[in-house]
C-alpha cells in the first residue's frame, strides 16, 4: 500500500529523543506506520549525552539503547535521521509533509559503521555532541551507540584548491591531510597518515624532488607551500620509534626481496602489513641501498634512515645484509624457497668516461666514491678535486669532497646551467659552499706525474641541435683547450643496473641491462618474479622507487591470492587554477610568503657531515602549514582519505540534499530541549575562566563515551578536582533571561555531585541553590543520600560573581547567603553552572508546522486541562520538553499520552468515514 493510500494510518513524529522514540514505539505497536524525523544523524536526543539518570543513577545509555534499537528494527517505524521538516499542508487525517533528507555524503545502504574512515580522517573539529569539550573528525559517527550506526561527512564548503599535490605525487600521499594535522599540532597522526602511502616519511621529507610542490595551487597566487620540508616535521617533532606496531594476521606465504633500497623497503613494508613473511637480501653491509650509500649524511642523517628501516623490521621483515644474490645465493634457489620474488637492486654501477687516462689512480666513478665515503671508509681526495657531470650525484660528490678536506672543488659540465639535471636548490647550495662550476666544458684527457693524477685537459663546448634526450647537443669548440690541475677526478656521468644474476632465470633485460617489466603491474616475463625502481628505469628519484615498490607489492598480493594482476587505474593529472580562479583566490586569501627552512651556516657545515637543513621550529611548522589552501575551510577538505579506506565504497562526495513527500494522519512534536546561551551572563566568567564549565559539559566529561573516557579532569591543568561547586539557576528563574524554572537542574546537580564522588571517592561537592525543588519521586530521599553518602553540601545563596585565583586557577565564588544576607566567598577547584534549558523548536519550524509558541518558546497549548497535549493546530500534538519543562520520566509518560491522543484522533476520523 502506498504512503498516499495509507496516510490516515501514518503518524509523523518530529524529534528522535526519548519522547519521540516512546511515542513512535507506542504508535507502531498499535499498528500505525510511523515516520520518525530527527535532524541529527542518530536518534537518542539529549538523553544520549547523559552518563546516568536520577534518582536511580542508572546508566542512561543502558535505558536508552534498547529503545533506540527497537525503534530501528520495528517494521512499522521508518527512521528519517539527518532530516528536517520543510513543509506541512493539509489537515488532520490528510497532512502532506515535505521532508528534506540532508546529504550525508555517505551511502548508508553500503556503510557498515566500521569506523575505518573516521580513524583516517585528518580534519579535527569541535564535537557538538560533547558540548565542545571534545573533538571529532570531519567524517564521524555521532556517538558509539548511534542508531542508525552510520557515518556522516561534515562538508560545509568546497575545497578552495584542486589538491594538485596529491595527483602530482607518485604515491599520491594525502598532502592536504597531513598538512592539516601538522597545523593542528597532531604530529604523530600526521606521520601515520604519510606512512599510509610512504613508509619513509622522514627520509623522503629530506631528499624528495617534490613534484607536489611544483604542482601546488598556492604557487599560482603567491608561493607554493613547502610541502617536502613539512613532510619531515612530524618526525622532527615526535619520536617515530614510539609508533605502535599493528597486529596483523599471518599468512603462510613467503616473499624474497632482493635489495633494501627504497623500492625494496616499500615492497617489504606493504607485504608485511598483508601478513606475509618477507626476507630482504642486501649485498651491502648495511640496509638502505642508495639511501644509505648514495646520499650523503649532510642531506640524510643515517640515524633517521635507521629508525625508519627499524620500524619496517618491527613489522616482521627480516633483512639479511652482506648477502649478494647471484654470488652467495642464486635466484633459482630463491624461486624454490619463496612464493614470490621482488628485485629492487637499484643502479649501483658507474659509467666510464671514455677519455684517455681515466685508468690513472685518482680517477674514480661517482657512485663508488659516495659508497666508500658513506660507509665511513677512509678517502683521500687531495686538495684539488674535479667532478664530471651535472646531475644530483655530481653535486653530492662535489659537496662530499669539500667535506673530506678538498680546498678547491670544480664541477665540470658539458652543457649550460639551463640543461643541468641537478635540482636548482642543490646547485645553489654547492655554489654557497664555494664549489666552482665550469659550464660548457668536458674533459679530453687525464695526465699523471710521478704515477699520480696531476692534471685534466678540457675543451670548451657550444650547444647545437637537440639530441635524443631533447637537450641541445654539446659540440667541441676548436682551439678552446685548457688544463685544470687536479688530485682527484670523480666521474658522475650516470649509473647502470648490475643485473647479470637474473639472466640464468630467463628474466628479460633491455639493451642497457635494465629488467623489463609490465609497467602497470611490475611483473617480469618469469612467473613469480617482479621488479621495480632504478633496476628497471635507470637512476631516478627516491619517491619514484617507493612508488615502484608499492606497485609491485600490490601485484604480488594479487598473485599470492591467485587473482588476476590489475595495475592502478588511470592517473589524474594535476589540475591548475584558471585565471578566474586565481583572481578569486587572491581576493579570498591574503598573500603570505613561505617560511624558508633554516640551514647551518656555510662556514660550519663544510667542516663535517652535519645535516645542512635544520628543519622547522614548532612555530615555523605551524605557520607554514597554515598556508595550505585546503586547510582554510571548516569541515571536510575532500582529501579523499575516507574514500581510500572505505572498502564498501560508500563515500559519495557529490551527494545532494533530497526532498521526499509523506502523508500522515497526525503529527507529534517531540523535538526536545536545548541549552540557553549563557555567554551574556558575564558575572559567572563562563568562557573566560577556564575552570568554569556547564553542567552538560560536566556530563560529557564523566560519561564513559565522552572525550576523557569518564576521567573527570579540570580544563586548566588536567588535574582531578577534589572540591567542586555547582551553581543552580544560571539564566533560569531570572526575568532578564528565562523566568521559568528549568525543572531538572536541582536533581541534575545532585546527580552530578554523586558522579564526581563515584569517579573519585572523597571529592567534596557544594551546591548553591535558590530553593530546592525536589517534589515527589523520592527526590528528598535522593538529596538526603547525597549529603550522607556522597560528601555533598547545600548552600542557599545567590552567587553574584566569580573571580579567579591567579596562583592556582581556582574560581572564587562571591555570593549572598540567603538566611543571613551576609556576603561571602567560596573557592573551588571547578565550578559547574546549571544553565537554563530551553525548548528545542525554532520559530521557523513552528511556522512550518503551523503551530504557535508561548512567550517562553514552548509549544502553546490552548487548553492545558481538557486537551493538555493538543497544539493550536488540530491533528498536531506535543510532548516532552518542547511542551513544558520536565524530566525524563515525565517526558516518557507524556510521550505515551501524545501517541494515544494521535491514535484517538486518527481512529475517530476513520470511524466517521473520513472527512
Amino acid at each position: 500500500m502506498s504512503n498516499s493510500e495509507n496516510g490516515r494510518k501514518s503518524v509523523l513524529v518530529v524529534g528522535g529523543g526519548i519522547a519521540g522514540i516512546q511515542s513512535s514505539l507506542d504508535l507502531a505497536n498499535m499498528g500505525f506506520k510511523v515516520y520518525l524525523v530527527e535532524k541529527s544523524p542518530s536518534i537518542g536526543g539529549r538523553m544520549a549525552q547523559l552518563d546516568k539518570t536520577f534518582p536511580t543513577n542508572d546508566c542512561a545509555m543502558c535505558i536508552l539503547a534498547p529503545k533506540m534499537i527497537e525503534a530501528n528494527s520495528h517494521p512499522n517505524i521508518e527512521l528519517l535521521t539527518y532530516s528536517e521538516v520543510e513543509e506541512v499542508s493539509g489537515e488532520t487525517g490528510k497532512f502532506t509533509v515535505k521532508v528534506k533528507k540532508k546529504a550525508s555524503f555517505v551511502d548508508w545502504s553500503k556503510c557498515t559503521g566500521c569506523g575505518l574512515c573516521v580513524e583516517g580522517c585528518p580534519v579535527i573539529i569541535s564535537n557538538e555532541f560533547d558540548q565542545g569539550v571534545g573533538k571529532r573528525k570531519a567524517i564521524y559517527m555521532l556517538f558509539p551507540q548511534a542508531v542508525p550506526k552510520k557515518c556522516v561527512i561534515d562538508k560545509r564548503e568546497e575545497r578552495p584548491c584542486k589538491a594538485a599535490c596529491i595527483d602530482a605525487c607518485p604515491v599520491h600521499t594525502n598532502v592536504p591531510g597531513y598538512i592539516k594535522l601538522i597545523a593542528e599540532g597532531q604530529f604523530k597522526e600526521a606521520y601515520k597518515l604519510i606512512r599510509e602511502t610512504n613508509p619513509l616519511p622522514a627520509c623522503v621529507g629530506r631528499v624528495c624532488y617534490a613534484p607536489c610542490q611544483e604542482a601546488c595551487n598556492r604557487g599560482q597566487i603567491d608561493e607554493a607551500l613547502c610541502i617536502r620540508d613539512l613532510k619531515r616535521v612530524p618526525a622532527d617533532q615526535w619520536n617515530i620509534e614510539e609508533l605502535e606496531v599493528p597486529v596483523v594476521a599471518k599468512t603462510d606465504k613467503k616473499v624474497a626481496i632482493v635489495g633494501s633500497g627504497p623500492a625494496g623497503l616499500a615492497a617489504a613494508n606493504d607485504l608485511a602489513l598483508q601478513g606475509h613473511s618477507v626476507t630482504i637480501f642486501e649485498a651491502l653491509p648495511e640496509p638502505g641501498g642508495m639511501l644509505r650509500v648514495g646520499i650523503p649524511e649532510y642531506r640524510l642523517p643515517k640515524e633517521i634512515l635507521r629508525q625508519e628501516i627499524g620500524y619496517i623490521q618491527k613489522l616482521g621483515v627480516d633483512i639479511k645484509t652482506g648477502v649478494q644474490v647471484g654470488k652467495d645465493i642464486t635466484l633459482e634457489k630463491l624461486k624454490k624457497d619463496y612464493d614470490a620474488i621482488f628485485v629492487g637492486i637499484g643502479a649501483h654501477g658507474g659509467m666510464k668516461l671514455g677519455v684517455e687516462g681515466e685508468d690513472i689512480p685518482g680517477v674514480t666513478e661517482g657512485v663508488g666514491f659516495l659508497r666508500t665515503a658513506n660507509l665511513g671508509e677512509k678517502v683521500d681526495v687531495g686538495n684539488k678535486v674535479a667532478v664530471i657531470g651535472g646531475g644530483n650525484t655530481a653535486i653530492d660528490c662535489a659537496r662530499t669532497a669539500k667535506r673530506l678536506g678538498a680546498k678547491e672543488v670544480t664541477i665540470v659540465y658539458r652543457r649550460s646551467r639551463a640543461e643541468m639535471p641537478a635540482s636548482g636548490e642543490e646547485v645553489t647550495a654547492a655554489e654557497k659552499e664555494e664549489i666552482k662550476i665550469e659550464f660548457l666544458t668536458t674533459p679530453s684527457c687525464f695526465s699523471a706525474k710521478n704515477k699520480k693524477l696531476a692534471k685534466m685537459e678540457c675543451v670548451r663546448m657550444k650547444l647545437g641541435e637537440p639530441d635524443a634526450s631533447g637537450r641541445p647537443r654539446p659540440i667541441p669548440v676548436e682551439g678552446s683547450e685548457f688544463t685544470i690541475p687536479v688530485d682527484t677526478v670523480i666521474a658522475a656521468l650516470g649509473q647502470a643496473p648490475e643485473t647479470d644474476f637474473v639472466k640464468q632465470s630467463g628474466v628479460s633485460l633491455s639493451k642497457r641491462g635494465a629488467i623489463e617489466i609490465d609497467n602497470k603491474t611490475g611483473v617480469t616475463n618469469v612467473e613469480g618474479i617482479f621488479a621495480g625502481g632504478d633496476v628497471v628505469t635507470g637512476p631516478a628519484f627516491v619517491i619514484d622507487a617507493v612508488a615502484a615498490g608499492k606497485k609491485a607489492a600490490r601485484s604480488i598480493q594479487q598473485y599470492l591470492n591467485g587473482q588476476p594482476l590489475e595495475g592502478e587505474g588511470p592517473v589524474k593529472e594535476p589540475e591548475k587554477f584558471s585565471q578566474k580562479e586565481i583572481e578569486d583566490r587572491k581576493r579570498r586569501f591574503p598573500s603570505r610568503n613561505k617560511v624558508e627552512m633554516r640551514e647551518e651556516p656555510v662556514e660550519k657545515r663544510v667542516q663535517d657531515f652535519r645535516e645542512v637543513a635544520l628543519g622547522y621550529s614548532l612555530e615555523e611548522a605551524l605557520e607554514e602549514s597554515s598556508r595550505c589552501l585546503a586547510g582554510q575551510i571548516e569541515g571536510c577538505i575532500e582529501c579523499h582519505e575516507c574514500e581510500r579506506r572505505c572498502e564498501p565504497k560508500a563515500i559519495v562526495y557529490t551527494m545532494q540534499d533530497e526532498s521526499i513527500e509523506l502523508k500522515a494522519g497526525a503529527i507529534i512534536v517531540a523535538s526536545g530541549l536545548g541549552l540557553y546561551d549563557i555567554s551574556s551572563l558575564t558575572e559567572y566568567g563562563y568562557g573566560k575562566i577556564k575552570n568554569v564549565i556547564t553542567a552538560m559539559e560536566f556530563e560529557r566529561l564523566t560519561a564513559a563515551s565522552g572525550p576523557t573516557m569518564g576521567e573527570l579532569r579540570r580544563p586548566s591543568d588536567g588535574r582531578i578536582p577534589e572540591n567542586i561547586a555547582f551553581i543552580q539557576c544560571v539564566g533560569s528563574r531570572d526575568f532578564r533571561h528565562k523566568p521559568y524554572c528549568s525543572s531538572v537542574c536541582c536533581m541534575h546537580a545532585t546527580k552530578e555531585s554523586m558522579l564526581a564522588f563515584e569517579h573519585h571517592p572523597g571529592t567534596k561537592s557544594t551546591i548553591f541553590y535558590m530553593d530546592m525543588r525536589a517534589v515527589g519521586k523520592r527526590f528528598q530521599e535522593y538529596i538526603a543520600r547525597a549529603k550522607k553518602e556522597y560528601n555533598v553540601t547545600y548552600i542557599r545563596g545567590r552567587p553574584g560573581r566569580i573571580e579567579v585565583n591567579s596562583k592556582n586557577d581556582n574560581p572564587i565564588i562571591w555570593y549572598e547567603e540567603t538566611t543571613s544576607g551576609e556576603i561571602k566567598s567560596f573557592e573551588a577547584e571547578l565550578v559547574v553552572l546549571a544553565q537554563a534549558m530551553v525548548p528545542q523548536i525554532t520559530k521557523d519550524l513552528a511556522e512550518t508546522l503551523g503551530i504557535e509558541l508561548d512567550e517562553n518558546g514552548f509549544v502553546k497549548i490552548p487548553d492545558k486541562f481538557i486537551q493538555p497535549l493538543d497544539t493550536t493546530r488540530p491533528g498536531i500534538f506535543a510532548c516532552g520538553y518542547v511542551h513544558s519543562p520536565r524530566d525524563i520520566p515525565d517526558s516518557v509518560t507524556q510521550a505515551s499520552g501524545a501517541a494515544g491522543r494521535a491514535a484517538e484522533e486518527i481512529t475517530s476520523l476513520r470511524s466517521q468515514g473520513g472527512n
